[in-house]
C-alpha cells in the first residue's frame, strides 16, 4: 500500500509547520514519526496532539510497563502495524515478557501471572470491545490504581486509538524487515 500524506521536507514547510516540526525534533520524541508528518498539514493540531501525547507518554502516573501494555492491546485492536512496531520493543524493554507480546500479536489472550497486567488487560479489553468498562472491573481498577491512574489508563487507550486510526488511514509504513500484524484480532 502506498503511504498517504508523505513527509513534507523541512525546506518546503511554512513557518508554522517548521515551528511545530522543530518542537517535535527538540522534544522527547526526537523526530517526526508516527502521525506527525501527516498532522503537520495543521500545525495547531500538531501542537495540541503533541502536548496530549507528551502528557500521556512522558508524564503519566502509570508505570511505563503498564502504559506500554495498554498501548499494545490498543494497537492490536486497531491492527495498527506502525503503532505495534513502535511500542512492542519498548514494552519488552520495560519488562513485558516476549510470550505475552507474541500472544497479543497473534490475537490470543496472554497468560498473565502479574495481577496488575491482568487487570489492565481486562480493563482495556472491555473498553475496546464492549465500549464500556463493567462496574466490577472499574471498581478493581480504582481500588488498585486510584482515580488518577485509572484516568491515565483510559486516556492512554483513547489517545493511542486516535493515533492508530490516523496511522492506518495514512498507511504509515513500518520499516523494511518489520513484520506486519496478523489481521486476526484479539479474541472477544
Amino acid at each position: 500500500m502506498t503511504q498517504r500524506f508523505k513527509p513534507i521536507p523541512l525546506d518546503q514547510m511554512n513557518e508554522q509547520q517548521r515551528a511545530a516540526a522543530q518542537t517535535l525534533i527538540d522534544g522527547p520524541r526526537k523526530g517526526l514519526r508516527g502521525p506527525f508528518n501527516a498532522l503537520l498539514r495543521n500545525p495547531t493540531l500538531t501542537d495540541r496532539v503533541r502536548l496530549l501525547g507528551d502528557s500521556i507518554r512522558f508524564e503519566s502516573t502509570l508505570e511505563p510497563l503498564h502504559r506500554e501494555f495498554a498501548i499494545l492491546i490498543t494497537a492490536k485492536f486497531w491492527s495498527a502495524d506502525y503503532e505495534w512496531y513502535a511500542h512492542s520493543q519498548l514494552a519488552m524493554e520495560y519488562g513485558l515478557d516476549s510470550a505475552v507480546v507474541d500472544a497479543i500479536r497473534v490475537g490470543e489472550e496472554p497468560l498473565l501471572s502479574d495481577a496488575d497486567l491482568s487487570l489492565i488487560y481486562e480493563f482495556t479489553h472491555e473498553i475496546l470491545f464492549d465500549k464500556d468498562v463493567s462496574d466490577a472491573t472499574y471498581e478493581k481498577a480504582i481500588k488498585r490504581f486510584g482515580e488518577l491512574s485509572t484516568l491515565d489508563l483510559l486516556s492512554t487507550i483513547g489517545y493511542f486509538g486516535f493515533v492508530s486510526v490516523i496511522l492506518n488511514a495514512i498507511r504509515q509504513p513500518i520499516p523494511e524487515g518489520a513484520v506486519p500484524l496478523p489481521r486476526k484480532g484479539l479474541q472477544k
